[in-house]
């Protein structure tokens, strides 16, 4: 064991029910880069320095295969414990390693093309100035009827959103995208109980192996249609391969980007400001984007990587079979990258922004092109619909709900009108 090892305070547990974000993250990043942390009653090592995550994250000795946790070989850990479908959902590039994780990302990557992408931008315009226009009406039927306009911006615009942009991605019906967010909703909540939250990710999985059986009998112009009939040498992923990639691609790709969305326009209400600087042009929104990401990322904690042997940083040893969990909240408001004003929103930083919140290394997010295309149009549209903006309630009144992935909040009330 190391000296550093020798010397750390008490585990860091994670408040399953995220009740201080704010709080959990400061001091996950006063206690240094490693920071034991309890994982609801599963113990971790977490990193919470930039330096150090991008080194851990490019080195091979860390997986993603769970067997590898001496935790699951001793059987302290089970399928019972409440984050199991998470860190092992299925095969598929996010679970795999090597040369496997090349081979099915390199099919997804084939998929997911510029030209793709830039087909999807009128999609996203379209479907931004659709759900804009239900919001406003929406409000409008309500003062008639003397209610009020206060809406819920999360509900009403920043979910529908990127559900509605990366089902059309890939190919899955909109008539199966309600059913598809109470599932989703059941799967990440950790106050869902353990049969439900398995039984609701088993459903999401039997919804995307029936349409990835009718896609490979009818292929269609979508992503999932391109994954089934991607080739490498001859060879084709296999059904579980495809589902897995679509299930992890869905879930994924709708959570992070509506944090985003949400999270930037509460650091733009907050600070009036800076909004006005980026209102006049004086700021791009990509820039908004950017730091946001690194403020308030939409990811909290990304689960879960595994020693295969002993791995030593800067004289610390993350031991065989040890877990680790990269932070990327405390990432962002690492000081010594971002320096001593890191806790801070500020859209006019003079330093170039190169945070790592989509990730760094052959695991990095193949998804980050799309949320940044989904965000730089739907801000700008809110802000263009609504001038006049502004929170329902004081901005730490606004509440994260159960799930330590993902920084996603309970709600997100806003008055469209000054």
């Amino acid at each position: 064991m190391s000296p550093a090892r020798a010397a750390l305070a008490p585990a860091v547990v994670l408040d399953p029910l995220v009740r201080d974000l704010a709080g959990e993250t400061a001091r996950l990043c006063a206690e240094g880069p490693f920071v034991r942390i309890d994982l609801l009653g599963a113990p971790a090592w977490t990193v919470t320095r930039h330096a150090v995550a991008r080194r851990l994250l490019t080195d091979p000795r860390l997986v993603k295969d769970i067997n590898a946790w001496g935790l699951w070989q001793s059987g302290a850990v089970t399928r019972e414990w409440p984050l199991i479908a998470m860190v092992d959902p299925g095969r598929s590039m996010f679970t795999e390693d090597g040369e496997e994780h090349r081979r099915l990302r390199a099919k997804t990557a084939q998929a997911i093309t510029p030209r793709r992408l830039d087909a999807l931008r009128p999609v996203v315009e379209r479907l931004t100035e659709q759900l804009l226009a239900d919001v406003a009406a929406g409000a409008l039927a309500a003062e008639e009827r003397g209610e009020g306009a206060r809406v819920d911006l999360k509900t009403a615009f920043a979910q529908p959103l990127p559900m509605g942009v990366v089902c059309t991605l890939m190919g899955v019906p909109e008539d199966t995208i309600p059913h598809q967010m109470q599932l989703w909703k059941r799967f990440f909540s950790l106050t869902t109980p353990q049969d439900e939250r398995l039984a609701a990710h088993r459903e999401l999985w039997d919804l995307f192996r029936a349409l990835v059986r009718e896609k490979t009998e009818r292929p269609t112009d979508d992503l999932t249609s391109a994954l089934i009939l991607a080739e490498d040498g001859g060879a084709r992923l296999t059904e579980d391969e495809v589902v897995g990639n679509l299930t992890a691609m869905i879930g994924a790709g709708h959570e992070t980007t509506v944090g985003l969305i949400l999270n930037a326009v509460r650091g733009l209400l907050t600070h009036p400001d800076q909004l006005a600087l980026v209102l006049g042009g004086e700021v791009s929104w990509e820039t908004v984007v950017e730091e946001t990401l690194r403020w308030d990322p939409p990811v909290t904690h990304l689960l879960m990587r595994f020693a295969t042997e002993d791995v030593e940083v800067d004289g610390f040893v993350i031991e065989k079979g040890e877990s680790l969990v990269v932070s990327y909240r405390a990432i962002g408001r690492d000081a010594e990258r971002h320096g001593a004003d890191a806790d801070a929103f500020d859209v006019t930083r003079q330093a170039p922004n190169r945070h790592m919140t989509f990730g760094h290394g052959p695991h990095i997010c193949p998804g980050a092109a799309l949320s940044r295309l989904e965000a730089t149009v739907a801000l700008p549209a809110i802000f263009a619909r609504f001038p006049g903006l502004r929170l329902a309630v004081p901005a730490d009144e606004l509440r994260n709900l159960p799930v330590l992935t993902q920084n996603d909040l309970e709600s997100f009330p806003v008055l469209l009108h000054a």
